[in-house]
């Protein structure tokens, strides 16, 4: 009898569940995310249930960087609020997405219910933040951040350290792709916000 194959150490697991023929209600993907707390679990607008083990260190210590670095200037600026990974949004198109950063106005995020912020918020963030790791497949984190802007994103960059490359994304244009990037800037989404590409290599 054939063995199945090794899985690498390193490797990040990453299992797909088609659900839409029975079905997840709000407060049983909520029950199950809570209930999982090790895993970091989405839902696609089609309901295929994405189900991730935790990232590995090199990806998080990336990922705080930029996380460190978002909330830094939304402290500064005053007129927002940040999120890390681990926040989950219900997306107008019905998807519950957690952007590896994100950024909301106040003026939006306070429109919502002490309930709703303490759900997965149905909201979509004006500017999110994919950070790629090596376990993710590019065309996948595509599709994500062209998804968040369909939805209401205002800006979104796809940080990919692996080929060296920055992807913007905007409403209305096409992904602009940064090789070799240095800097990049929030401007006007998020007014004075800069971020070195060169801390995430």
């Amino acid at each position: 009898m054939a063995r199945p194959p090794a899985i690498e150490p390193d490797t990040v697991l990453r299992l797909t569940l088609n659900l839409s023929s029975v079905g997840l209600t709000d407060d049983q993907f909520f029950r199950l995310c809570s209930d999982n707390r090790d895993l970091q679990i989405e839902m696609t607008a089609q309901k295929d249930l994405i189900i991730m083990s935790p990232t590995k260190p090199e990806s998080g210590r990336k990922n705080a960087k930029i996380t460190q670095r978002l909330a830094n200037w939304t402290e500064q600026d005053g007129t927002g609020e940040c999120f890390d990974s681990s926040t989950g949004f219900t997306l107008p198109n019905g998807a519950k997405r957690s952007p590896d950063a994100s950024w909301i106005p106040k003026s939006k995020w306070n429109q919502l219910s002490e309930e709703e912020k303490n759900r997965f918020s149905e909201i979509c963030p004006d500017f999110v933040i994919e950070l790629r790791s090596p376990s993710d497949r590019l065309i996948n984190v595509e599709e994500k951040m062209e998804e968040y802007v369909a939805n209401g994103s205002k800006l979104g960059w796809l940080l990919d350290p692996i080929a060296n490359r920055a992807t913007i994304y905007r409403p209305g244009q096409a992904p602009e792709r940064v090789g070799n990037p240095t800097t990049l800037s929030g401007d006007p989404v998020l007014p004075g916000f800069k971020f070195n590409f060169k801390e995430i290599l």
